[in-house]
């Protein structure tokens, strides 16, 4: 979250950007006006609190009755005026917790300003397929080549989970261990993060736990959800701790489950893998000094880049645009794989510089060459998220007699296999 006397100083520009942002139910005026009678309610606490215990000490040792009936009774009026003002206090931290949440993040400069249409096309890779057959999609190729088993899961669990079969199970494998393998290259340390986590950690990250428009499981009877990223079980790790400014970077893969509700989420676009209730996923996490963060973005990207180039899928990398932006993001870069039974690119990962907006909620700092405290910025990207890679893979890589390729950086994680046939 932004810090309340950054907002003030900022009103203006912090307006703005909630306007080229978007955000319908961000008020910056509520936000100032909250904190305003938060101070006013502290100093009033602070005050009775003080005037209570010089109260108690008056009371102490021997005096008549009638000097101490009067500081009874103030000490009861003091008790209750004490209660009424820290219940208020309590709403008001409370109601100013939900408006800062509201804020979003500023932006950076070069972000094209829009929503979904104007996100900025950056550069395009690799060449696109010609075949001189009728392609098929994901799913179609799934059935015959028996890699994929929607209907069973839906008996099993539910629509929008699935089984993967055969060679799509090695596939799994074999991303996940091509992603660890590229980013443990970069000094990405690696890590099988646990699938749960407390709400206050996803609350911090910029995930909404609660509520009709979450995207987020709960599990019942339990101060725990089901994570939908291990961005938020990596950046959690470092929660409350402060590092030494030589430590950073400090550089974390992450392989988790991830789980989703995906509420409202239909269409052709939709099918398939492309939005599933649960899959796999390898993220890079980043904690940073606030001048080396950028550089850090750039090199999550090239990262991305390289992992999609090493799995022979042409795609696209697009900035988004200030519309489209989660809350935490300052700046984030999506890579687009194109997908034939589209005839169009789909997103496949993403990688944001979040600065300081969740290291601020988590109390995350480093000392500074001052040797004062300062909060780190925190940076996500995805290396693999496996389905929608499966989908590029079995779409681009496939042959006019049904069988797909492995692409290359692929086969030494799946026996040397060059292809997956009937």
């Amino acid at each position: 979250m932004l810090d309340v006397k950054f907002i003030r100083e900022n009103l203006k520009a912090v307006k703005e950007n909630v306007h080229a942002r978007s955000v319908g139910n961000a008020d910056p005026d509520a936000v100032l006006s909250l904190n305003q009678r938060r101070v006013e309610l502290i100093q009033q606490v602070e005050g009775l609190r003080k005037e209570r215990n010089e109260n108690a000490q008056k009371m102490k040792g021997q005096r008549p009755q009638e000097e101490r009936a009067p500081l009874i009774a103030r000490g009861k009026e003091l008790k209750e005026e004490l209660a009424s003002l820290e219940v208020e206090l309590g709403t008001v931290e409370n109601d100013l917790n939900r408006e800062l949440k509201n804020i979003p993040n500023m932006t950076h400069p070069d972000v094209p300003i829009g929503g979904e249409e104007d996100a900025k096309e950056l550069e395009r890779m690799g060449k696109l397929p010609e075949f001189d057959f009728e392609p098929k999609d994901h799913l179609a190729l799934g059935k015959e080549l028996d890699l994929i088993d929607f209907e069973s899961a839906a008996d099993l669990s539910g629509s929008r989970f699935y089984f993967l079969k055969n060679e799509a199970a090695l596939l799994e494998l074999a991303l996940i261990n091509y992603a660890m393998t590229v980013t443990t290259r970069y000094g990405y340390a690696p890590h099988l993060t646990p699938d749960l986590a407390r709400p206050a950690i996803l609350e911090a990250i910029g995930f909404n736990p609660r509520g009709e428009e979450t995207q987020v499981y709960n599990v019942e009877g339990h101060d725990l959800c089901l994570i939908g990223t291990a961005e938020i079980t990596l950046g959690g790790m470092l929660a409350g701790k402060i590092v030494r400014k030589e430590e950073l970077p400090i550089r974390l893969g992450g392989f988790s489950h991830c789980f989703r509700t995906e509420a409202g989420t239909h269409g052709r676009e939709s099918r398939g893998l492309y939005r599933v209730h649960q899959f796999s996923k390898v993220e890079m996490f980043a904690f940073a000094t606030p001048e080396g963060s950028e550089e850090l973005h750039t090199e999550m990207l090239e990262i991305e880049k390289e992992i999609y180039n090493g799995l022979e899928v042409p795609f696209r990398v697009v900035e988004t645009a200030t519309g489209d932006l989660g809350a935490p993001a300052y700046r984030k870069f999506d890579i687009e794989a194109w997908m034939p039974s589209r005839n169009n690119y789909g997103e496949v990962t993403s990688t944001s510089n979040c600065t300081e907006y969740q290291s601020r909620k988590l109390n995350i700092r480093y000392r500074n060459d001052e040797n004062q405290t300062q909060f780190v910025h925190t940076l996500n990207g995805t290396a693999v998220a496996v389905p929608r890679a499966i989908i590029a893979i079995l779409e681009n890589h496939q042959n006019p007699d049904g069988s797909v390729t492995i692409p290359k950086a692929l086969r030494p994680f799946m026996g040397e296999r060059e292809r997956i046939g009937k």
